[in-house]
């Protein structure tokens, strides 16, 4: 009964026309349906004619604005009904409408459910270990970095931290869509959003609640779940023509036959719910399946524009490669030390945000070197750093970067796939450090799988040498390389590709730029490049570049099924309305089979959520 209530205060007018619809039956009953005084007529004559001067209204407005949209027909319907004493059709007509709301936010919950169920899943509370051994529960929002907090099994992880026990398992499904659970170490990182085994274990909070994967990622699905991303323009591209359609056959009809009836008849089933429910309830379910995937889509309008992409630009370093380089050789240059080139190069490094400098202070401690602190550091973005440590000022970063502090610093020669680093220490150039990044197994696959799906154009924008770019270029047979760029240099070579729409994967902070001015950016959010998520159309959950190419495949599928769904509702109409023009099908019994046309677009179009693993699907997924 609550339900019941519920619902009734939720959708009135439909309420209302279902209690119109009952007095109706009561009154017919009690014999006041027929002459002389058929007050079931004018019942339900005056409140179709009331809801139609509703729609009527609304529909003005949207002319208006510019907007021609299906409300003529469904207006139009309803008039004409009541002018050929067709109340009954009127009515249901009426409940028709009244009950499109109902009906596309049930379809619209089916196809949010994966969507959803992040937003439900999101953890409220964490149980804290106190010092002196005791437990106790505290919202999520108040949990600290440094805390040590109990899950308890099945419990889901409240935020991001590391595994204090020997081992544990957890479910990872609704943050990368896998369904393995997946074994995690002492010291190993442990998602928020997970859900813990069945063992209890402890964690050490390495994030506050807001600064956590999952929050992020509901947080982008809140965004996504709220777009008014213009989905339904695909379902407006037909509108016009098939209300003109539809009113000249009725008109046909009408004036071939002489009866006014026809011209109802025809319109009944010409009523638009097909057209207005079904492209925005499959896009939906389009952005709920990529959800299972592990991939937030912020609205159904980017999935159509993947679905058309024709270029795709990729960052390298993180994105093509792994982005943990690792270090082959330090090569000094005459008059320094090896080790004394590397310690230096490290303590400077320590105050970079650069990918190469954790590899590089590794790689120093490994060795036994002591990393000395900078009197004074400066990082410029994107070129190195300069810091004076013990008195000696280091230079470290991009070639023509040091060049500028020591003339005489060279290149290095490098093989296959490595990128090199130069040092100068005041003014001459110290040496090179040369280090090796592989490229992702699953890259080449992934590259294969875009240009199947239409992606003919590809190419890496980086700010690495161009030997280096253009070598792992080579290897995964993408077309064009334009290396050594600043975040400026992308965001106008993504402006000026041609054959658009343009996609462009990145994973770190300075490719938020690039990732916003491209016609989709997609950011490799695993590892928790916040700004690139936020100014990214499409976030990959899980550190898997072939999601990318998922993302393009679910955008074609998405498409495919919106239109189709769409054809579908328009053929079976025309059928109806062709059968109605000859007089064939009653006002009442039309109105009924367009519900039925109603449901079977719609079920056509909840189709996009997908099976509950891709399993066509033909890209390995990263190792």
């Amino acid at each position: 009964m609550a339900w019941i209530m519920t619902n009734a205060r939720r959708y009135p007018l439909l309420t209302t026309t279902v209690l119109v619809g009952l007095l109706g039956i009561v009154l017919w009953a009690f014999g006041l349906g027929s002459e002389p005084v058929n007050l079931v007529r004018w019942l339900f004559s005056g409140f179709a004619l009331f809801v139609a001067v509703l729609q009527a209204i609304q529909m003005v407005r949207d002319i208006m604005r510019g907007h021609w949209g299906l409300d003529i027909l469904a207006v139009t319907a309803i008039v004409a009904t009541v002018l050929v004493d067709e109340y009954v059709a009127s009515i249901v007509i009426v409940l028709m409408l009244t009950g499109g709301e109902a009906l596309e936010d049930y379809a619209a919950g089916r196809a949010k459910r994966e969507l959803n169920a992040l937003l439900e899943k999101s953890p409220q509370s964490a149980h804290r270990v106190l010092p002196g051994g005791g437990i106790e529960e505290v919202p999520v929002a108040e949990v600290k970095v440094g805390d040590t907090l109990l899950l308890r099994p099945a419990e889901i992880v409240p935020v991001d931290g590391e595994l204090l026990d020997v081992g544990g398992v957890f479910d990872e499904s609704s943050l990368t869509g896998e369904s393995v659970p997946v074994e995690r170490a002492v010291g190993d990182a442990v998602l928020s959003g997970a859900v813990n085994g069945q063992a209890a274990v402890q964690i050490t909070a390495t994030a506050t609640a807001e600064n956590s994967q999952y929050q992020r990622i509901v947080a982008l699905v809140a965004a996504a779940g709220e777009s008014k991303a213009p989905v339904v323009r695909l379902a407006d591209r037909y509108a016009v023509p098939f209300t003109l359609f539809s009113l000249a056959l009725a008109g046909v009809a009408w004036a071939v036959s002489g009866d006014p009836v026809r011209f109802a008849e025809v319109l009944v089933v010409a009523t638009p719910c097909p057209l207005l429910i079904a492209a925005p309830v499959a896009f939906m379910g389009g952005m709920s399946r990529a959800a299972r995937n592990g991939v937030i889509v912020k609205g159904g309008g980017v999935l159509e524009t993947l679905s058309r992409a024709r270029t795709v630009v990729f960052d390298k370093t993180g994105t093509l490669t792994h982005g943990t380089p690792s270090l082959t050789a330090v090569r000094p240059a005459p008059g320094f030390d090896a080790d004394e080139v590397l310690a230096l190069a490290a303590s400077a490094e320590q105050y970079s945000s650069h990918v190469l400098a954790a590899s590089i202070m590794r790689a120093a401690e490994e060795r036994g070197l002591t990393l000395r602190p900078a009197k004074t550091a400066r990082e410029v973005a994107t070129h190195g750093v300069v810091a004076d440590i013990d008195g000696r000022v280091v230079t470290i970063g991009k070639l023509a970067f040091v060049r500028d502090a020591a003339p005489d610093a060279r290149a290095t020669e490098l093989v296959g796939g490595e990128l090199s680093i130069a040092v100068a220490v005041d003014g001459r150039f110290a040496g090179s450090i040369v280090a090796s990044d592989s490229v992702r197994g699953n890259a080449a696959a992934t590259i294969a799988a875009l240009r199947e799906l239409g992606v003919r154009e590809s190419m890496i924008l980086t700010g690495d040498a161009r030997a280096t770019a253009s070598h792992v270029a080579e290897e995964l047979g993408i077309t064009r390389v334009q290396a050594e760029c600043l975040p400026q240099d992308k965001v106008i070579t993504v402006r000026a590709v041609t054959e658009r729409p343009v996609i462009m994967v990145g994973d770190g902070v300075n490719d938020a730029p690039v990732l916003a001015a491209a016609d989709v950016g997609i950011a490799m959010g695993a590892k928790g490049a916040t700004a690139a998520s936020e100014s990214a159309d499409v976030v990959i959950m899980v550190d898997d570049i072939s999601r990318a190419a998922r993302a393009v495949q679910i955008g074609h599928d998405t498409v495919r099924i919106a239109l189709q769904s769409i054809w579908i509702g328009i053929a079976f109409s025309v059928v109806l309305m062709l059968i109605a023009a000859f007089g064939v099908i009653p006002a009442t019994v039309g109105a009924v089979l367009q519900e039925v046309v109603d449901l079977v677009t719609i079920l056509n179009a909840l189709r996009a959520i997908g099976r509950r693993r891709d399993a066509h699907w033909n890209v390995p997924s990263a190792p």
